[in-house]
């Protein structure tokens, strides 16, 4: 099963991406992706080691299971490739809210149009069709790179909840916190979409 909010499969297309359920079959490539030590260097999890990818993404399809968490893989059409992946969790229907998190993506398109993609596609779902209220991000409070990715979208802070995570080196990792409203969100979206035009002349697009 999964949660009655989110039905599976759950398919968000895109111009560029598509956001396909995680499953699987798509372990291997997707791990390929993943294997990039320099992915998860801000991140809790190290999955660049194929023990630690294997288990945390098996975690995610039992959660979707258990209506925990909604995990996508990001499908980039033009290669035909998995080139990374995002996921809905803290998931609380009653109160119209969940996060967006454990999102990565190959170096090959950092600073390009997909995270804008990305993003666009899940909180258009988001808004659109769960009508939350409040979605909510995190990053850890020194990953400069991430929260500014989270303000370029709309995202607002709200503060750093401090030793939020214990990382794998058994260290405590703070964590900074963003979120979008639902009468945030038009201004957000334009903002997005602006960005989103920008990246695309550039890689002309």
């Amino acid at each position: 099963m999964s949660t009655p909010w989110i039905p599976h499969p759950t398919i968000l297309r895109g111009e560029t991406v598509d956001l396909l359920p995680l499953e699987l079959s798509q372990f291997d490539e997707l791990y390929t992706a993943a294997s990039d030590p320099a992915l998860w260097a801000l991140i809790p999890v190290n999955c660049s080691i194929r023990e630690k990818f294997d288990q945390a993404y098996l975690a995610a399809i039992a959660d979707r299971e258990a209506g925990r968490q909604y995990p996508f893989v990001v499908f980039h059409k033009p290669s035909g490739k998995l080139i990374g992946s995002t996921r809905f969790f803290e998931i609380y229907p009653a109160d119209k809210k969940l996060e967006i998190g454990w999102t990565w993506i190959v170096q090959e398109h950092w600073g390009s149009s997909v995270n804008f993609e990305c993003k666009l596609l899940l909180l258009d779902f988001c808004f659109d069709v769960l009508q939350t209220r409040r979605v909510q991000l995190k990053t850890k409070d020194t990953n400069i790179r991430s929260r500014t990715a989270i303000e370029k979208i709309g995202g607002v802070f709200e503060g750093v909840l401090r030793k939020d995570r214990v990382q794998d080196d058994g260290s405590s990792r703070n964590a900074a916190y963003f979120s979008i409203l639902d009468d945030e969100w038009p201004a957000a979206r334009r903002k997005i979409l602006e960005q989103l035009t920008e990246r695309r002349k550039k890689q002309g697009s």
